[in-house]
């Protein structure tokens, strides 16, 4: 069976079933398929629209070669979100897990550098001081530590290389997108995740849940924004035990003044990390209100707080301590020791 044999499927307007996607994923993962076979597909699946299934079969294939990953006992969550939704917005769920990690929630967050955005996770994190190139012990050293550790997709999924390399030709959002936030190697019970299609919310926490996640949270803010926004109406779904719950909310329902996307546009990675620095250090403004919600709604996500509002207090208390910016602190001068120790062996 062939990658094109799918594809042409696909273009017929077919979903494939949870099998058929699990030997084209093989395939997308298949150094002897053409690359050209590759983007075809990956076009196609986009155009089409890919379904739960689809989603959950590649995941599956794309977690299998992952690097094993020994994780220090504990539940933690991954705010990683889809990207993907050409906003422009500076990288909110980063500056959000330095909130979580200061209001006691043990993160593991997954990131790659820009595919189709100015700044993805990991330049934001190097442009802080924060290196990718740790290995995974080192990483998992520094979640026991601190409670907070950021895995660089390429290192923990060392086959996506190539595939890297073709999504960035194609220019334009794909099922890998979708699937990032999916293939953390770290064992996750639950999860808040940010995904750029409103009408794929209620499918995506499917998906979540056939992964065996316990309790998640998905939203898709206004304008399919990626996380969720302080203006209009922000689309809900949480998994909680079995359960899938939609529900609404906008910015004024968690105590927070309604602002338009505009004013939270980021900028390259330097930019995006003077933004996360200042915010941090409690510097008041669009972009802190949009932190607060996010962390907000990751504590609700973790069960920490009983309601969106209340994680948003939790989610103040931790900037406003210092306990925030403490983890960052405690982070940047992890990762210059690993330098150090580097440059001397």
């Amino acid at each position: 069976m062939t990658l094109q044999h799918f594809t042409q499927n696909v273009l017929a307007g077919e979903h494939l079933l949870f099998n058929d996607m699990l030997v084209a994923a093989e395939l997308l993962f298949n150094e002897q398929t053409p690359a050209d076979d590759i983007a075809s597909f990956l076009v196609a699946l986009s155009q089409k629209g890919e379904t739960a299934h689809e989603v959950a079969a590649l995941a599956t294939v794309m977690k299998s070669y992952a690097l094993q990953v020994d994780a220090p006992a504990g539940i933690y969550i991954d705010n990683c979100g889809t990207g993907g939704d050409g906003l422009d917005t500076f990288n909110i769920s980063t500056t959000s897990a330095f909130v979580l990690a200061g209001g006691g929630i043990p993160i593991a967050k997954h990131g790659n550098r820009k595919i189709s955005s100015k700044s993805g996770s990991s330049d934001v994190l190097e442009a802080l001081g924060i290196h990718t190139f740790a290995t995974v012990e080192e990483t998992l050293t520094l979640l026991e530590q601190e409670g907070i550790a950021f895995l660089y997709a390429p290192s923990v999924h060392p086959k996506l290389k190539r595939l890297g390399e073709i999504r960035r030709a194609i220019g334009k959002p794909t099922i890998f997108n979708l699937v990032g936030p999916l293939t953390n190697p770290v064992p996750l019970k639950t999860q808040f995740v940010g995904i750029n299609r409103p009408n794929f919310v209620m499918e995506y926490a499917s998906v979540l849940q056939m992964l065996g996640r316990d309790r998640a949270v998905v939203v898709s803010g206004t304008r399919g924004m990626d996380e969720a926004s302080l203006e209009g109406q922000n689309t809900f779904v949480l998994v909680d035990n079995g359960d899938l719950i939609p529900f609404a909310l906008r910015a004024e329902d968690a105590g927070l003044p309604e602002t338009p996307l505009e004013a939270i546009r980021g900028g390259d990675a330097q930019e995006n990390a003077q933004i996360l620095r200042d915010l941090l250090n409690g510097k008041q403004s669009p972009y802190f209100d949009t932190v607060l919600l996010n962390s907000g709604i990751g504590f609700f996500a973790y069960g920490h707080a009983a309601s969106v509002k209340e994680g948003v207090e939790m989610a103040r208390d931790s900037i406003l301590s210092g306990r925030a910016n403490d983890k960052l602190q405690a982070v940047i001068a992890f990762s210059e020791k690993i330098k150090k120790e580097g440059a001397r062996s």
